[in-house]
């Protein structure tokens, strides 16, 4: 059933940044919605985008990554990925990343898909980026704080560890979601030839 209910656009009033990070800003904003006289004070995070990169390997294996996240106090298995820096386009974000954290490089890449990581408080995108015929070619270059378990695994190993929970960053799991149709298109054509 389909709520006969529509929800109204809010008018954006005044913003005020209430804390500036290295990673994110922080803004208080006020919001008016058309039916309601008073404003009312919510807070937007103002992140830059974000990249994910799903690299397929010629083996049609896919390239993760395992690292520590300070959120979860934990190791995420996840697909590599980074910042975009500012005035960088996300594609080329995407294949530096790769290459970086990875040490793999491409034959092709582009962009999958563009999502909101968090729209109810933060206002950035992160961009799925898929590079084709990854190879492990160029040295690692690691930021300071970053240290990676690189791992090579079957499309369909990785597809499975997502199904059961060992791979549990939303932005990885939208990677391969968005990746997923591709690799029904590449599964039905072998099975056509």
């Amino acid at each position: 059933m389909t709520s006969p209910h529509r929800p109204q656009r809010w008018r954006k009033l005044d913003s005020r940044t209430v804390a500036h990070t290295r990673i994110f800003d922080v803004e208080s904003v006020d919001f008016q919605h058309p039916d309601h006289a008073a404003p009312r004070d919510f807070f937007v995070i103002n992140p830059p985008d974000w990249v994910n990169v799903v690299a397929l390997t010629p083996q049609e294996e896919l390239v993760l990554v395992r690292q520590f996240r300070f959120g979860t106090n934990d190791l995420s298995l996840e697909t590599p990925g980074g910042v975009v820096d500012a005035g960088e386009d996300p594609l080329v974000t995407g294949v530096r990343e790769l290459r970086e954290e990875t040490g793999f490089v491409g034959t092709a890449a582009r962009v999958l898909a563009v999502v909101h990581p968090n729209p109810a408080i933060q206002s950035n995108r992160c961009h799925i980026v898929f590079v084709e015929g990854a190879v492990p070619s160029a040295a690692l270059a690691w930021d300071p704080n970053e240290e990676f378990e690189i791992l090579v695994v079957p499309v369909a190993e990785a597809l499975a560890r997502a199904q059961r929970g060992e791979i549990t960053h939303a932005l990885a799991l939208n990677a391969l979601f968005y990746f997923l149709p591709e690799w029904e298109k590449r599964c039905a054509a072998r099975g056509r030839a």
